[in-house]
């Protein structure tokens, strides 16, 4: 009787009240009557006084609501005056902003590893602001609190958070959405000048959002070279996203197009037209700064997720870069499905556009390349190329599938390479295996007649496999997949030759680390593969 009053909270003396209600009042009478002799009730009466939550210190409490989910909070103010009044404890919120987004700063020292606030929203934000114009674009920071960050910034925006691919017709892109200080800001990534494929990525800031002042949040356009604007953001669904500009006066320059377009193409291919001997690769040029310039006040985004890992791929899935001819470098993901791996471009062109794959290989299809004599020889590397397709083509037909029909040399240029599709577990991790346990590599050497935009290839690999990769004319027009080689240089680099083509692509890991880019699921990736590549199809 002891504990179940003790659980009701009424005391051993009056029983309890379920009780009281199904009896008469003869018995709940005579019930009160009786002692209470029962040991192990008496032995629960005399240990330690139970503590309900609302009786513990605000300084506990404030530690345990601290530890919960941001979006647990607001729920838990509901729960009486009390609780809202201690949630509104700063360092409660500065936690939650430092565990799920990683934000350090400071709000009241204003300080960020001895440097400033002031200068670090002059370098980070404004770079061009001039110090007498600080008090008035400065956030207000002494009255903000890390709550309003928490509710107006970080939450309002998190499902921004992560890897992004911009609508730019063919070209596509890579965008970044991170918290930076006590900012949201979208950095699209650019692959290295061409053609030096193993040099770090580039990037840029495209947008912001911050606080001006408390539960008030900012979005401002960065693109051009006046400074931060006005700008917007609207959030479609989960998996997408728009931006717009509301000041497309700041992206224009006082020299007119021309004077942007060799800015450009300094930041684009670090060079000037008059460096670019090749005709076809200034009209490239030219064409790609008129067709993205017309996407500077108004982009949509779409949600992509870097590759999920398993401990029998080939290598590590993930980002590369890859050199396709006079386009340039492009943003390659490479990823592995059963015994296939697929190369899927991020970046594309005007002959394969963003969201096609680019190449495809056959993990079970080895190929053994001749002595560095005889690989020399291309016709000798096509013949052993061209037996494996026919083998290929063989064994479709024998289990039903359609084959692609044989098709005669076409005229299409190295401008367009492409292709991609699946792996059983064990099959390419188990030969990289065996060729890094045996500590020597294979001789590797191009071609002669096999053109490379990087002659400065690695002279040893370690594994190569059949693959086909995708070309297209102008315009993603008549694409079809030919025949090539996968050769795998080491984690970090692989190379693609096209036989047809005669070209070689050389890519390199991209180093960089991204957040908030992993897939939920395995099924959840291939869809993203799928709606990318529909978009473009």
């Amino acid at each position: 009787m002891a504990v179940c009053a003790r659980l009701c909270g009424v005391g051993p003396a009056r029983g309890c009240r379920r009780r009281q209600q199904r009896r008469g009042p003869a018995e709940t009478a005579a019930a009160d009557s009786e002692a209470d002799t029962d040991p192990e009730e008496e032995r629960i009466e005399a240990g330690p006084a139970r503590c309900s939550l609302l009786e513990l210190p605000p300084e506990l409490l404030v530690e345990i609501f601290a530890s919960l989910p941001g979006t647990d909070l607001p729920s838990l103010a509901q729960v009486c005056s009390r609780f809202r009044r201690i949630l509104h404890t700063d360092t409660i919120w500065r936690r939650r902003c430092r565990e799920e987004y990683g934000v350090c700063e400071n709000l009241r020292k204003l300080e960020i590893t001895g440097v400033s606030c002031r200068d670090v929203y002059a370098k980070r934000i404004n770079p061009r602001v001039k110090s007498g114009r600080f008090m008035k674009i400065l956030p207000d920071y002494e009255h903000m609190e890390y709550r309003d960050v928490y509710t107006c910034l970080l939450h309002r925006y998190r499902h921004i958070l992560g890897l992004w691919q911009p609508d730019i017709g063919p070209y596509g892109g890579l965008l970044n959405v991170v918290v930076d200080g006590l900012f949201i800001i979208g950095w699209m990534y650019l692959p290295p000048h061409d053609p030096h494929v193993g040099d770090p990525m580039r990037f840029k800031p495209l947008f912001r959002i911050h606080l001006m002042e408390r539960k008030s949040a900012t979005v401002e356009c960065m693109y051009g070279h006046k400074g931060p604007h006005n700008g917007h953001i609207q959030i479609v669904k989960r998996d997408e996203f728009s931006t717009k500009c509301n000041q497309t006066d700041h992206h224009r320059m006082s020299g007119g197009r021309q004077e942007e377009f060799r800015t450009w193409l300094r930041e684009e291919w670090g060079r000037t037209l008059e460096d670019i001997f090749h005709e076809h690769m200034q009209e490239l040029i030219l064409m790609k700064f008129i067709y993205t310039s017309q996407y500077d006040n108004c982009l949509t985004y779409r949600r992509i997720y870097l590759p999920p890992s398993h401990p029998d791929d080939l290598i590590k899935p993930g980002l590369f870069k890859g050199t396709y001819g006079s386009h340039g470098l492009e943003i390659v993901m490479l990823s592995f499905h059963g015994s296939r791996a697929r190369g899927t471009k991020i970046t594309g062109d005007p002959n394969i556009p963003a969201g096609q794959q680019t190449v495809e290989i056959d993990l079970h299809r080895r190929i053994q390349l001749p002595d560095v004599e005889n690989l020399r020889n291309f016709n000798e590397l096509s013949r052993i190329v061209l037996e494996v397709r026919e083998q290929v083509r063989q064994e479709q037909q024998e289990a039903g599938e359609d084959p692609a029909p044989p098709r005669e040399p076409s005229a299409k240029g190295p401008d367009g390479p492409h292709a991609g599709d699946s792996r059983e577990p064990g099959s390419g991790a188990e030969a990289a295996e065996q060729s890094a346990s045996s500590g020597q590599g294979q001789p590797f050497v191009l071609p002669v007649g096999v053109s490379s935009r990087n002659e400065d290839y690695p002279r040893t690999c370690r594994l190569c496999f059949y693959g086909t990769g995708l070309i297209a004319g102008h315009g993603f027009t008549s694409p079809e997949r030919t025949p090539g080689v996968f050769v795998l240089f080491d984690e970090d680099r692989f190379g693609f030759l096209w036989l047809e083509l005669k070209s070689f692509s050389l890519y390199s890991r991209v180093q960089a680390t991204f957040q908030n880019a992993d897939a939920p699921s395995p099924q959840a990736f291939d869809e993203m593969l799928r709606n990318i590549q529909s978009l473009t199809s």
